[in-house]
């Protein structure tokens, strides 16, 4: 994807207009607009015209400015958790700072494909501190804080952790700052990761705390679905999502469903049996700013309609001797029932791990090749997201755009062979 499109995105983003009103306003042929939107290496695609760029950047000066009397802090501060650098909960943040921060993620992005390389955090050491397992979450804080150039130093479970032999949060918080410049802890407890960063003036996020929040988790998974609306000429305002499985205990729904609440008109269409349905103090806050909150145990009617399908699995390790009741191996994500019910272009979305098993009730395997399966772009949109948030609670956002260099290797044009065209490194 070349620089071309993500201006046009980010400035379709920042003045909310979909693709036919954007091409309208800048007196263009919608056909136009989409050839200078395809993939660099598309045949069709078309450079945008010097006048246009010129245009579109005088359309963001005099129209996407901040209003009067919007906070114009860093955005660092604005995010802060209690003033201090932290990332904790998706509460820190408002629709303005949120897309700001998606301005800083489309930055990354050259480094996150690896075309480009920066150094930004060179000399900086992450403690990565999971005391509970993980693979995506971890590789992928890791791998952003390693592409700005800075080292992680990884521990995973309680079993080597000093606090199996009675140290306080406090203590390992304190002692850990001590050796690194940044820490990313996740802990089964709810409100554990609060415990670590009032012990600390470095950075610390979040990236999962039991049943509570996993904030960069929902950002990114935002994140995506702007990226997929952009591509198709939609709005996240007025979108219809379907929220599918165990949203009782999954932290990542709970997260993404209060960001999603500071937009305009949606429709939310929870989908579980009644022992695993949302907690009823997030649907309240949800009916609260307006939108439409629908609560069924039917897969086959939830789906209907829904531009979003964001699927979850069943958090058996959040379970205390609980039965789960209604939660059948027909309550499946399955390419024959999105055929039936959903749209040609409804988004397939899920945090992972997902069960791929026969029989699972969970996404199924069998919907790989389907382009509506964003589940690879949005873990792939981890890095960017996550670098951002790095460099924002870090103070360097501003200085990445000028220090990157060509890289100097050669990458993948799609980094699956199974991937669709527009899942490219380009």
């Amino acid at each position: 994807m070349s620089q071309q499109q993500d201006i046009l995105r980010d400035a379709m983003r920042r003045l909310n207009l979909t693709r036919d009103a954007f091409s309208e306003r800048l007196g263009v042929r919608r056909r136009a607009l989409d050839t200078w939107l395809l993939p660099a290496d598309s045949g069709e695609s078309r450079a945008m015209p010097e006048m246009v760029g010129k245009f579109v950047a005088e359309i963001l000066q005099r129209e996407a400015l901040p209003a009067s009397g919007a906070d114009a802090r860093p955005l660092g501060q604005r995010i802060a958790a209690e003033g201090r650098p932290h990332l904790l909960s998706v509460a820190q943040f408002n629709r303005d700072s949120l897309e700001d921060l998606f301005q800083v993620a489309d930055v990354m992005q050259p480094i996150a494909r690896r075309q480009k390389v920066s150094r930004v955090l060179e000399g900086a050491v992450l403690g990565s501190l999971f005391f509970e397992a993980s693979t995506r979450t971890r590789v992928s804080f890791g791998a952003a804080f390693c592409r700005l150039g800075g080292t992680v130093c990884d521990t995973t479970g309680f079993t080597f952790s000093s606090m199996a032999k009675g140290e306080s949060i406090y203590d390992t918080s304190r002692v850990m700052s001590g050796y690194v410049d940044a820490l990313v802890v996740r802990h089964p407890e709810q409100g554990s990761v609060a415990e670590f960063a009032r012990a600390t003036n470095i950075p610390v996020i979040n990236a999962g705390d039991g049943p509570g929040e996993h904030p960069s988790q929902a950002i990114l998974d935002l994140y995506t679905i702007q990226r997929e609306f952009s591509r198709m000429g939609k709005l996240v305002d007025g979108t219809h999502v379907a929220m599918v499985g165990d949203l009782k205990y999954g932290r990542t729904v709970h997260s993404l469903i209060r960001l999603l609440a500071l937009y305009r008109g949606l429709k939310f269409t929870l989908i579980a049996p009644p022992s695993l349905e949302m907690p009823a103090y997030l649907v309240d806050l949800v009916a609260r700013n307006g939108h439409v909150v629908e609560q069924t145990p039917s897969l086959e009617e939830g789906l209907r309609g829904a531009d979003v399908v964001y699927a979850t699995r069943i958090q058996k390790e959040r379970f205390a001797g609980e039965e789960i009741e209604g939660y059948t191996p027909e309550f499946q994500v399955c390419k024959a029932l999105v055929d039936r019910v959903c749209k040609p272009d409804t988004i397939l979305m899920h945090p992972l791990p997902r069960d791929g098993r026969p029989g699972a009730n969970d996404l199924s395997i069998d919907l790989n090749h389907d382009p509506r399966l964003a589940i690879f772009r949005q873990t792939d949109n981890g890095i960017p997201v996550r670098m951002a948030l790095f460099a924002v609670l870090m103070g360097v956002e501003h200085q990445v755009a000028r220090s990157m260099r060509d890289a100097g290797w050669r990458s993948p044009a799609h980094i699956g062979p199974d991937d669709a065209e527009f899942d490219g490194l380009d």
